[in-house]
């Protein structure tokens, strides 16, 4: 049995906490931690029970797809998996790609000069970013700007594609991407803030071109992309268990989801003790300083009486603003820039007088213990700044409070200018002043888009699988080969086609736009404008038996050679990261392409 955590510590934690219980029973128990060898790892999976994170026992998978004898591998079949805080890792966490990567790309546009033409190019005039901070695009002069910069002509044409990827990336790093929001700096590397956790997210990166440029940005080194060799999601992952179950505090508003993609039921269990917890209605503003300023006062009131406070921000720098301006009053900053000490300040959070400011750090498995008193003062006072696209985040903050039976009171102060009220305002005219109904029309529309993207994924998680297993069968010899080189080159081509028709999907399923895209008239012709999806399933299906069709004779060919002359490599992997929900957060590049033919075409009618 797998009981998925959200991160290592957790996994230690729990696995001491609980090893006596189990091992009282007769049952052995182990965890899986970053930095352990294979052997270890084996050790921990062989045990009853093995505690480990969800993104470990997804990288171990990738590992093992990949291993060239079967005492590399680690993990024996899965049976069955305990969740905890089940809606973060199936639903939050659900797209995150995890990507096994190695060797070298070819890159050729500096992203050193990209980054500096960039650096010139000035909003309103040479770009435009839209009112959510979801697009920047260029205008006509930022268009010509860069085609001066680079001499490179005509922007839109095929040969300058690469470059305008690089641009495109460098644009997205620089107006679109903010330090100490969606990342920080830290230790000379970049390192992304989870959305949902307000903590580091650690070992996850943006997609290669994009990444780099913010490295660029901030003036790092980029570090090496790598070749895709292969990938997988947390939701194919709980797929390969024929038992899923899990447990946490905010899954009733995602029940249709959890019902839908995972045929799991959502059952509520009723508290230990009644929840006595006062949650106080929002209070919206017209701006954002408005709304700081009645934070400031509001905490300023009630810690003269002695309440403890927990303030839940956005972000970092929220958070440090808002630390700032409370200079006269005793506080304690807890956020992903210092998340060594969050043990000590979470300690503390109860206790009379205390005034924490968080990220959603203190958000989620959080206990807070009230100190002596405390309760008659009316217990924890949770303060949101901001409210999040999900409601279960928003209810994992409120739920700091009133553990127990303990009293507590939770508020939300919300202004017009907050990025839910910005992005999303325009969905419904109707609901633009009630944050409680835009939360429900965005997680509507984040379902569909996780719908759309998983009936793109579903068919190639299957031609994965069918590959993988016929990988496995030469692995283990099920798969007759005639001699162990024979067996080495195999597993080698298999790897080696594979990662190429990765490549080749990803690239087509990009471009897939441009194909349905019949708004200019004989712009493609002789191009099928049929349902995208359909002309992806038709396209791979094609494609796929090809793939089976080459690996027997690219192993013939590299055999003879290796007999012939010896010539035969069986270099390392390289290394493991994570990407963001999707591997295209602002937009696929044809997208953008598009809209800059669009500009071209008819922006001035030309």
């Amino acid at each position: 049995v797998h009981v998925m955590t959200a991160n290592d510590y957790l996994a230690g934690r729990d696995a001491r906490w609980m090893g006596d219980i189990y091992r009282f029973l007769g049952l052995s128990t182990g965890y899986v931690q970053q930095g352990m060898t294979p052997a270890e790892r084996r050790a921990a999976y062989a045990c009853d029970i093995t505690y480990v994170a969800a993104n470990e026992i997804g990288f171990d998978v990738l590992r093992d797809r990949l291993a060239l004898r079967l005492d590399e591998q680690v993990h024996r079949p899965f049976f069955a998996a305990v969740i905890d805080e089940v809606d973060s890792i199936l639903i939050d966490e659900a797209r995150i790609p995890l990507v096994i990567a190695g060797g070298d790309t070819d890159d050729t546009v500096p992203a050193y000069a990209v980054d500096q033409v960039v650096r010139r190019l000035r909003p309103g005039a040479h770009y435009a970013v839209d009112a959510g901070g979801h697009n920047a695009a260029l205008t006509d002069a930022g268009i010509r700007a860069v085609e001066d910069a680079f001499g490179c002509g005509n922007f839109f044409e095929d040969r300058n594609l690469r470059l305008h990827t690089a641009v495109q990336d460098s644009l997205e790093a620089h107006a679109l991407l903010r330090c100490d929001v969606d990342y920080l700096v830290k230790g000379g590397a970049i390192e992304m803030v989870d959305e949902f956790k307000g903590r580091i997210a650690l070992n996850r990166r943006w997609p290669a071109g994009l990444h780099t440029a913010v490295e660029t940005k901030e003036g790092l080194a980029p570090k090496s992309q790598g070749m895709v060799l292969g990938s997988t999601t947390i939701q194919h992952l709980v797929a390969l268990y024929p038992r899923v179950c899990g447990m946490t505090g905010t899954a009733s508003t995602q029940a249709i989801e959890f019902q839908t993609v995972y045929g799991l039921w959502v059952e509520s269990i009723p508290t230990n003790r009644p929840v006595i917890r006062l949650d106080q209605p929002d209070i919206l503003f017209a701006t954002k300083a408005e709304k700081e300023q009645s934070v400031v006062e509001e905490i300023r009131r009630v810690h003269a009486t002695g309440q403890p406070i927990l303030v839940g921000t956005a972000s970092v720098e929220e958070s440090e603003r808002l630390s700032a301006r409370l200079a006269d009053v005793p506080h304690r900053v807890l956020n992903a820039r210092d998340d060594e000490v969050e043990a000590a300040i979470i300690a503390q959070a109860g206790q009379r007088g205390a005034v924490t400011i968080s990220t959603n750090m203190a958000g989620r498995g959080t206990d807070i213990r009230l100190g002596e008193d405390v309760a008659a003062l009316g217990g924890l006072y949770v303060i949101g700044t901001n409210r999040h696209e999900s409601r279960r985040i928003d209810n994992q903050l409120r739920g700091r409070a009133g553990r127990q039976g303990d009293p507590g009171c939770s508020r939300f102060f919300v202004s017009l200018e907050d990025p839910l009220m910005v992005k999303y305002g325009d969905l419904d005219p109707r609901c633009r002043d009630d944050p409680a109904s835009i939360q429900r029309l965005v997680e509507g529309q984040h379902l569909d888009q996780r719908e759309f993207l998983h009936r793109y994924d579903v068919p190639v998680e299957g031609q994965r699988n069918k590959i993988h297993t016929y990988r496995q069968s030469v692995l283990d010899g099920t798969a007759q080969c005639r001699s162990g080189l024979e067996r080495q080159i195999t597993l080698r081509v298999i790897d080696d086609l594979w990662a190429d028709y990765l490549a080749r999907l990803e690239d087509f399923r990009a471009g897939i736009p441009w194909q349905s895209y019949a708004a200019v008239p004989g712009f493609f012709v002789g191009i099928d404008y049929r349902d995208p999806h359909f002309t992806f399933l038709r396209q791979i299906d094609e494609w796929f038996p090809e793939l089976e069709a080459a690996i027997p004779v690219e192993v013939l060919r590299r055999l003879a050679k290796a007999e012939a002359d010896g010539s035969v490599s069986f270099g390392d992997r390289g290394a493991v990261w994570t990407y963001l929900t999707t591997d295209q957060p602002f937009g696929t590049l044809t997208e953008r392409v598009l809209k800059g033919i669009r500009k071209k075409l008819w922006g001035h009618g030309t």
